[in-house]
């Protein structure tokens, strides 16, 4: 029985190796971009800088981008915009005392987080409406029941920076009704390396969230074109 089950093993190991690197040759063979790359959200410039094509002058567009922010995670450790230089982030809005909808939101992301709790290039945020309450101890003994993996951070901090990192930055909804309600998006977002928002996903839907990872490849394999083009 071990023998039959071991060219399984071989079989299952090369297609986990070979989906990124196919993502990447999509992406890269001959020059050409054959995987449409994901949209950018939020207000966009157009910059006076730019390039030539056929004669003719394109200006740059400047896509909107996360602010500087700081923030606490679930460990006590500071975090800011700095901690994800050259990372993808997985962001999602939450309160250790919501109900429902929270819960299942962060049971499938931590799904996800199985995925990719290995791979460095990826970072799973939760940021909590409810920082008053929500202290570094208490995200900690909430985090547990989800098993989160090193690179899945719950995130306090003053209110004013979740607010307006939410409402400004991420272009969601984070409000305070009183001390027990709130008013937050379900909403996941990527946001690539560059800190600009690539997509948004229902938290609560799994065909979302399958999207969502679907689109991390993509967005990795836009990461290591851009590696790749620097190195030449």
């Amino acid at each position: 029985m071990r023998k039959a089950s071991f060219p399984k093993k071989i079989i299952i190991l090369v297609l986990i190796l070979a989906v990124p690197g196919f993502l990447y040759y999509l992406l890269t063979a001959k020059g050409k971009n054959r995987y449409k790359p994901l949209p950018f959200y939020g207000p966009k410039e157009v910059a006076k800088t730019g390039h030539k094509f056929h004669g003719k002058f394109i200006p740059d567009t400047i896509y909107h981008k996360l602010s500087d922010f700081k923030l606490t995670d679930q460990n006590g450790n500071e975090v800011t915009d700095k901690s994800f230089d050259k990372k993808l982030m997985v962001v999602s809005f939450f309160y250790t005392g919501c109900p429902n909808v929270c819960k299942q939101v962060n049971k499938n992301l931590s799904g996800l987080d199985s995925v990719y709790r290995k791979n460095k290039m990826v970072r799973m945020v939760s940021l909590t409406v409810n920082p008053e309450h929500d202290t570094a101890p208490v995200l900690k003994k909430y985090a547990a029941q989800f098993n989160p993996g090193p690179n899945w951070m719950f995130l306090t901090g003053d209110t004013t920076t979740i607010y307006n990192l939410a409402r400004k930055g991420l272009l969601v909804d984070a409000l305070k009704v009183d001390d027990n309600n709130f008013v937050y998006s379900d909403k996941v977002m990527l946001v690539d390396a560059e800190k600009r928002i690539r997509g948004y996903y229902s938290g609560t839907s799994l065909t979302d969230l399958n999207r969502l990872n679907e689109e991390i490849r993509v967005q990795i394999a836009e990461e290591l074109r851009k590696v790749d083009k620097a190195l030449y």
